[in-house]
């Protein structure tokens, strides 16, 4: 047996700002009732209080965004890489929807861009391919 993602969650100090950014970087948008203590994407009808209900093929885990007391301190532990056809072009609407660019890496072949939602939270950015690699 073995686990899937069902959630990605962010810790918040307003959970609108940073489920706003989020909602318009992933093109999918908040569930209503969306507030600064906490927000969401896609979580009506996948979570009760049985559980959650099984993703299928090719469903996306659900966002949440939910306030916490303190700011964010350091360094992420865990963070999301992501792949866009066109990295730059990406970086770019990803600016004006609010996030910072911090560094363009160039490592051991590989090449990608850090970047830092509204709160400081690092994700990364590749360039996605249409061919696969297994």
């Amino acid at each position: 047996m073995t686990v899937t993602v069902a959630s990605v969650t962010l810790d918040c100090v307003d959970a609108l700002v940073v489920g706003t950014f989020w909602s318009a970087a992933l093109g999918r948008p908040l569930d209503a009732g969306a507030s600064s203590d906490f927000a969401a994407i896609d979580f009506a009808g996948r979570r009760d209080t049985a559980g959650w209900a099984p993703l299928g093929p090719g469903d996306e885990p659900t966002w949440l965004f939910v306030k916490v007391p303190e700011p964010k301190t350091a360094k992420n532990r865990l963070h999301l890489d992501l792949a866009a056809p066109d990295v730059e072009a990406e970086v770019q609407r990803l600016v004006e929807l609010g996030a910072t660019r911090v560094a363009d890496k160039d490592e051991y072949g590989y090449t990608w861009t850090v970047m830092a939602d509204p709160e400081g939270n690092e994700f990364c950015i590749a360039t996605a391919t249409s061919t696969p690699q297994r």
